[in-house]
């Protein structure tokens, strides 16, 4: 696979607790932002229509290892790539950097799941052309 896409974003007040530290929590939701950064930059989204159906990817499992504090305005930048791509699921790894400083590593599976009409997610298969757009980054 080619090098990891990097997404930067500087670290807002909401994102930390009374120390002035990124409260852990906010890691998620961090990883989520960079991995739809990363879609977009694929030509793709975690929620995609055709004239069929609708496919989205709800995450099945998500982690967060910490090493280092990041506070109030310092910029992260995320680096994700793909670590794995199943036959229904993808997982990310993401390493949060500040400068040359390994701030957390995390990883995410997402499940490629069909929204029936009933409104529950269904595992499907990856279609082909997202696959290939996956398997090209």
């Amino acid at each position: 696979m080619s090098s990891p896409f990097c997404h930067r974003r500087r670290v807002e007040f909401r994102d930390t607790d009374a120390a002035g530290i990124v409260h852990f929590s906010v890691f998620f939701n961090y990883m989520e932002e960079a991995e739809h950064a990363f879609l977009r930059n694929l030509g793709l989204d975690v929620f995609l229509l055709d004239k069929k159906t609708a496919i989205s990817f709800p995450r099945v499992s998500a982690k967060c290892d910490y090493r280092s504090p990041i506070r109030f305005g310092e910029a992260v930048d995320i680096q994700i790539s793909i670590e794995k791509i199943g036959q229904s699921s993808v997982t990310y790894r993401f390493l949060f950097q500040r400068q040359e400083i390994i701030i957390a590593e995390g990883q995410v599976t997402a499940a490629c799941c069909e929204l029936t009409e009933a409104g529950s997610p269904r595992a499907v298969a990856i279609p082909d052309n997202v696959r290939a757009k996956l398997e090209r980054a």
